[in-house]
């Protein structure tokens, strides 16, 4: 809502403020000001002048050669380029040495060889953006009316030396979309009276029921419509004031009775419409609901088709208006118009926000609407338009106002006790400051033992309950006093869960080992859907997708991981590793909701190393994935109890796949994406893994305990054994532990082989042994038993033999 500080002026003492001040105070009140725009900002030096002769210029085909009196004696010299500029014109002249917008300094100057002393300005020159300038000076300069004085401001004249606030509502506050809102809110607040435009006119004889009769078919919608009648109107620019009034608020005008209209809008916040009468069709209007598929051609010449819920005015037959939106064009006002049929009327929100939408039309009343008009203002703004048409078009307004009336809106009354505000608020306020803050809202209220009863008028429809009028007294006896004080009671320190700290720990192992985080869709597609699965069951289907590629819920989190890889392949970022934490979810079986379980799943594809200083380049295999999730493991301390083995899996590749069991139970799987899904995706190696996070996180830790730094040293034994290649090392590791485990203290692999020089069916692993005990030190012949035994555990239980 744009308001003008002066037009304020008019409803509200402002003496003692200015509009800065003013802008502060209502945004301490619970309004917020965006901002205060002065209209003549940087604009100085301009003048009415009166154009006394123009004549072309001799050297330019669109240059004219002006003398214009501004007030100072001698007429000046201006060369103009404004196709309508003409002899006998009052316009806006800027004098040598003015300023326009932009620091845009006016000098006397040569064109063409003819001297110019100042310019002839158009709106648009001024400051004035373009979409608000009367479309009649679209195209060239502003011409004043007759009466313009020569010499006088011509920024006064326009309007431009006031000053705007740009208020930014919130929906509830609908009643400060009006001048006389804001002027009710603003002597709230500087506990001054609010003086009410008079209004008074003569009537002509005849009557308004004469002419016009109203019936409403759609008492729901539209529970009041009135009508006033003006008979020999005159058609033409509305007073200059007024245009100026409406620039600033951003309207512009058109004609003096459109104008008024808009004009009343702004005052009261109430929308009007003027009908051409003669042009309206019948004497009757009836408000009804559409009928389906009927047809109306509204102002701005576009044909539209209504529904049966859109509310529309018609002249018994058919619409003229869509109700509270925008007129008709076959009863628009124009130029040869005499006769007026005005509206004023109250239409309910939910019906105008559905017509506004679905016809993709927003209006200034449109909006109005949507929010809530204040009904009790329904018929004093029909009054005041017609007065102003009667003064300022020359209007004869019938005796009357026809209007169908099946309106009960009644003023809210709101009880509360003075204890309840002090307690809500934290403050100790009495009950007379409490009446004092609702007189100066001009509500009424009466005291019994500091229980307040209020009647809150209809323009606040905003207040309904006690805790309403709670912040009525909040925010006017200023939320700045209200006390501070800090929260009583127990605190509870914050803190993380155990599965919270757990997927933090694993968030952060995953990111320091290289890989990003991504969050992929929930939603997958038929046959997606079940692929990489850890647990087999049907997917669950949504009852209405929002396409088939997004129709079931996920099972696994590796499909939508391999989108995202070959999205950023695609994309020339060939070595892409990402990880997640999500949900997939599981059917429980028909009408029953899915079971949601946490996943941890990661893609990796590319050069996991690419050194280029050193010429190092490693690219991804199953030993980097297979890494990535043995340090998970290790982080979060269950590494011991983890184990792998080869498995074959729909989608994975059938010999570089292996399932993770943890405690003798399967978690997940690790492995390459099948090469035929590879080529699908477009995608060259790429590892995958994925595993369920329930088990991992809720895994019960021993106890920690610490143990001394050796102090007797160790003894590493090296053995490369040859076994068949369905031998795993795990197999062979988990021998070399049970047999060892006296004073084995660590085992690893450290190479693997397979090629020249070795059996067919056979491979060989070589294994790093280290042996200590804590309490003395070892003899090489201690070693050489317990060693000895672990070489015949591992030739009796695996058939490895020691390579040559």
């Amino acid at each position: 809502m744009l308001v003008s500080y002066k037009w304020l002026q008019e409803y509200v003492n402002l003496n003692d403020v200015s509009a800065a001040e003013l802008a502060e105070k209502i945004t301490r009140s619970g309004i917020e000001v965006d901002g205060v725009v002065q209209l003549s900002e940087g604009v100085k030096d301009v003048v009415v002048g009166e154009v006394l002769d123009c004549n072309q210029h001799p050297q330019a085909d669109k240059l004219k050669i002006c003398k214009v009196d501004i007030g100072e004696g001698e007429p000046v010299q201006i060369i103009c380029g404004a196709p309508n500029v003409a002899k006998g014109q009052k316009v806006p002249v800027a004098k040598a040495g003015a300023v326009l917008p932009g620091n845009f300094k006016i000098k006397r100057a040569k064109l063409r060889g003819e001297e110019s002393n100042g310019m002839i300005c158009s709106l648009q020159e001024l400051g004035i953006e373009g979409k608000l300038v009367p479309k009649e000076f679209a195209e060239g300069i502003y011409v004043f009316p007759a009466d313009a004085e020569v010499g006088s401001n011509a920024l006064s004249l326009l309007n431009m030396d006031d000053e705007v606030l740009e208020l930014d509502l919130t929906p509830n506050r609908a009643d400060a979309l009006s001048m006389i809102g804001v002027a009710y809110e603003a002597a709230a607040i500087l506990d001054e009276s609010v003086q009410l435009p008079e209004i008074a006119y003569e009537s002509a004889k005849e009557k308004a029921s004469d002419y016009i009769s109203v019936k409403v078919e759609a008492s729901k919608e539209n529970p009041l419509y009135t009508a006033k009648v003006i008979k020999n109107v005159k058609i033409g620019p509305s007073p200059l004031w007024m245009q100026g009034r409406l620039m600033s608020a951003g309207i512009r005008p058109h004609n003096n009775v459109v104008d008024i209209t808009n004009y009343i809008l702004l005052e009261y916040g109430q929308p009007l419409h003027a009908f051409d009468y003669d042009r309206f069709g019948s004497k009757e209007v009836v408000i009804r609901m559409a009928k389906e598929g009927e047809k109306i051609t509204t102002l701005d010449d576009t044909e539209r088709t209504l529904t049966s819920d859109q509310l529309v005015i018609t002249n018994g037959s058919v619409p003229v208006a869509l109700a509270g939106v925008m007129g008709g064009a076959d009863s628009e006002v124009s130029d040869d118009t005499t006769t007026i049929l005005l509206e004023s009327a109250y239409f309910t929100g939910g019906s105008i926000r559905s017509t506004s939408k679905y016809h993709g039309l927003r209006s200034e009343a449109s909006s109005r609407y949507e929010k809530g008009v204040d009904p009790d203002r329904v018929r004093p703004a029909a009054e005041r338009a017609a007065q102003l048409i009667a003064k300022y078009a020359g209007g004869e307004v019938l005796e009357g106002l026809v209007e169908d009336d099946q309106l009960t809106i009644e003023p809210a009354v709101v009880t509360i006790s003075l204890e309840k505000i002090n307690r809500v608020l934290g403050t100790g306020i009495t009950s007379a400051e409490v009446v004092s803050i609702f007189n100066r809202l001009q509500f009424e209220v009466t005291v019994e033992e500091d229980v307040f009863t209020v009647s809150v008028p209809t323009r606040r429809g905003d207040i309904t309950i006690e805790e309403d009028l709670i912040e009525e007294v909040a925010r006017l006896y200023g939320y700045d006093l209200l006390p501070k004080t800090l929260p009583r009671g127990e605190a509870t320190p914050g803190g993380l869960s155990k599965l919270q700290e757990k997927r933090r720990t694993a968030r952060g192992f995953l990111e320091g080992a290289g890989m990003f985080q991504a969050i992929t869709y929930s939603l997958t597609s038929e046959e997606k859907a079940s692929l990489f699965s850890i647990e087999k069951r049907p997917p669950v289907q949504l009852a209405m997708p929002m396409s088939e590629e997004r129709s079931r819920l996920r099972l696994s989190l590796v499909p939508q991981m391999l989108e995202a890889i070959s999205y950023n392949v695609a994309r020339k970022n060939n070595s892409v590793a990402l990880y997640e934490i999500g949900s997939v979810f599981l059917n429980e079986g028909e009408g029953k909701q899915p079971e949601e379980r946490e996943h941890i799943a990661g893609a990796v594809t590319g050069l996991w190393v690419d050194n280029a200083w050193q010429g190092e380049k490693k690219p991804v295999d199953f030993f980097v994935v297979k890494g990535i999730l043995e340090g998970l493991f290790k982080k979060l301390g269950i590494e011991k109890d983890i184990v792998w083995q080869a498995v074959q899996m729909d989608g994975m590749h059938p010999g570089r796949t292996a399932e993770v069991l943890l405690c003798g139970e399967v978690i997940g799987f690790a492995g390459q994406v099948h090469p035929n899904l590879q080529k699908d995706l477009d995608l060259k190696d790429t590892y995958v893994f994925e595993i369920q996070a329930e088990p991992v996180f809720d895994y019960k830790l021993p106890e920690l305990r610490y143990v001394p730094i050796p102090r007797y040293p160790s003894i590493a034994r090296d053995i490369a054994l040859v076994v068949d290649k369905d031998v795993n090392a795990a197999t062979l590791e988990s021998i070399i532990k049970d047999s060892g485990k006296k004073l084995l203290r660590d085992v690893h692999v450290f190479d693997l082989y397979e090629g020249q020089n070795m059996e067919e069916g056979k491979k060989s692993i070589a294994f790093s042994l280290t042996y200590a005990d804590p309490e003395r030190t070892l003899t090489d012949e201690e070693v050489t038993n317990i060693h000895e035994k672990v070489l015949a555990a591992l030739k009796e239980k695996s058939g490895a033999e020691l390579r040559s």
